[in-house]
């Protein structure tokens, strides 16, 4: 890629506040939020704006949040008091997400939008590690809830020219989410789990309409629904994968947490 694209991302958001409270084992999200906090600096670049899509906010056309100063979703459960006191202030871009409706709208999808809505989990959560200063302007786009995977390859697709502008598109996401399994830590002892794993490293590297493809079918991979029995924890890749275009993509950060698989994946490099 050339220096004037940003690369694109999707990045494991860990589970529900998971690096701001006491977890057992410890270390179990340790490299996980390592790998979070050094994502811009390893990237070498300072985004003007972030465009996330979340697993978790799902709609029946594509949603664009336009508030100035979004509020936080606190949409967890079960987890300690402190959680749902967690600050991360950034401001919105409502001036991007008009120009993001139209892109969207000019590739033939409808749109909405949404004055309501905080940031849920899957974008502070992360983003409190990427961001901490919480100084760059987040736009959150929704998935459509009929969790069609060319549709959001072509929604990727469509979001491709803000790659010009400085806007890093990021996808927040799990590459396994399978709760029952992370919850007994059974997935490391399931040769599918790392089947899925091993079949998404080897076609984020593909050629774009091999990827796109490939991803397109994922339903038919290895271990495709032991490690999503739903989506929406999958497509937010999808989305990130259309953006990239003709660049590559690869593993930039793996690990093992809750007994399962996990990996981010970068398109595209700053040179």
């Amino acid at each position: 890629m050339t220096n004037d694209l940003m690369p694109t991302v999707f990045l494991p958001h860990g589970a529900g506040p998971c690096f701001f409270m006491p977890w057992q084992p410890a270390d179990t999200w340790d490299s996980t939020a390592h790998w979070l906090r050094e994502l811009l600096p390893t990237l070498g670049i300072r985004p003007q704006a972030l465009l996330v899509i979340s697993a978790h906010w799902e709609e029946s056309v594509f949603t664009l949040n336009t508030q100035a100063e979004p509020d936080l979703l606190y949409d967890y459960y079960g987890f300690p008091p402190p959680t749902y006191e967690l600050q991360w202030p950034a401001p919105g871009a409502p001036e991007l997400a008009g120009q993001v409706a139209q892109l969207i709208e000019q590739a033939g999808f409808a749109t909405a939008t949404e004055q309501q809505r905080g940031f849920d989990h899957g974008v502070f959560i992360p983003l409190k590690l990427v961001c901490p200063q919480a100084d760059i302007p987040v736009l959150q786009l929704s998935l459509r809830a009929d969790m069609d995977a060319a549709a959001h390859i072509a929604l990727g697709q469509a979001l491709a020219p803000l790659r010009e502008q400085g806007v890093l598109i990021i996808g927040s996401g799990m590459s396994f989410h399978n709760i029952p399994l992370m919850r007994a830590s059974l997935a490391n002892s399931t040769p599918a789990a790392d089947a899925f794993d091993h079949w998404l490293a080897q076609v984020v590297q593909l050629p774009q309409h091999e990827r796109n493809q490939a991803l397109q079918s994922w339903t038919q991979a290895p271990g495709a629904r032991l490690a999503h029995p739903d989506a929406e924890h999958l497509l937010p890749l999808h989305v990130v994968a259309g953006a990239a275009g003709s660049d590559r993509g690869a593993t930039a950060f793996h690990t093992v947490a809750m007994g399962v698989p996990l990996a981010g994946f970068v398109f595209g490099t700053q040179e």
